[in-house]
């Protein structure tokens, strides 16, 4: 290229000289030489960038809306086809193809087991069945297990494993853990009596964690309901409400009682 732009201006002429300057002037492969961008295609490329991301906002926004939904209507129609594969075969051998007649049937047998067991026969029958059950060597851990999941989430607040939800001290000062009051006992000791509370913290599962015995008087008890605890760590935080206040206890007369008979 410099051989040729030597040549030109040696033996050319006046004109050829200015063809050769103003090719320079117009290199494309030199960004200082090539022309400014016009005011409108700069306006355009702005738009364009400013388009593209408003369009990646509403996109985004979209898909935020739309996971929690489709996930909600992927998992209840697959509950749905679950529960309803109990009592269909039963009815399509009886010529009766209608979908959802076996989900319906389903929660009419659930509701009439729990009718059932609500009794006093029926109460002595699951009595009789969890005997046999826990003779057996494997099978009695797994419903053990199974029956502490559920007593945990019991409407019958007599029979639940969690009695309140607490907010302990863990595991350091200005930390707090999630937990639930389970049991308490009275620790008798050289200076007093000591009632301890048995708080369970689940760590990365809500039947996976460690127990601890905190004095009564240590614990903070939120206003939150079992489920809205276990809702809390099933999240894993997500479902946290935006204020948590402590319930007005008053002293309990009970316990009070119970320590005066105890420590006479």
């Amino acid at each position: 290229m410099a051989e040729e732009k030597e040549a030109l201006s040696s033996g050319t002429p006046l004109g050829a000289r200015l063809v050769v300057a103003q090719m320079e002037s117009e290199d494309p492969e030199d960004p200082a030489k090539s022309p400014a961008p016009s005011p409108n295609y700069s306006t355009r490329k702005a738009f364009f960038a400013v388009f593209q991301n408003w369009v990646s906002k509403k996109f985004m926004t979209g898909c935020v809306v739309l996971f929690p939904v489709a996930i909600t209507f992927y998992i209840t129609w697959w509950f749905i086809q679950f529960v309803d594969g109990f009592f269909r075969p039963l009815y399509i051998r009886l010529g009766i193809n209608i979908f959802g007649l076996g989900f319906i049937t389903t929660l009419i047998f659930v509701f009439s087991i729990g009718l059932f067991v609500s009794s006093w026969m029926g109460a002595t029958v699951l009595w009789v069945g969890e005997w046999f059950i826990k003779k057996m060597p494997f099978v009695r851990h797994i419903y053990s297990a199974s029956k502490q999941i559920s007593t945990a989430i019991s409407p019958d607040q007599n029979i639940t494993a969690f009695k309140e939800v607490a907010i302990i001290r863990h595991p350091r000062v200005g930390e707090y853990a999630f937990g639930f009051i389970t049991s308490s006992l009275i620790l008798q000791n050289d200076g007093g009596d000591e009632e301890l509370c048995s708080v369970y913290v689940p760590t990365n599962h809500l039947y996976i964690g460690d127990i601890f015995l905190i004095n009564s008087a240590e614990i903070i008890r939120p206003s939150l309901s079992i489920r809205e605890g276990i809702e809390i760590i099933v999240s894993g935080g997500m479902t946290m409400p935006q204020k948590i206040t402590p319930l007005e206890r008053a002293p309990r007369q009970n316990d009070r009682s119970r320590l005066n008979s105890i420590a006479r």
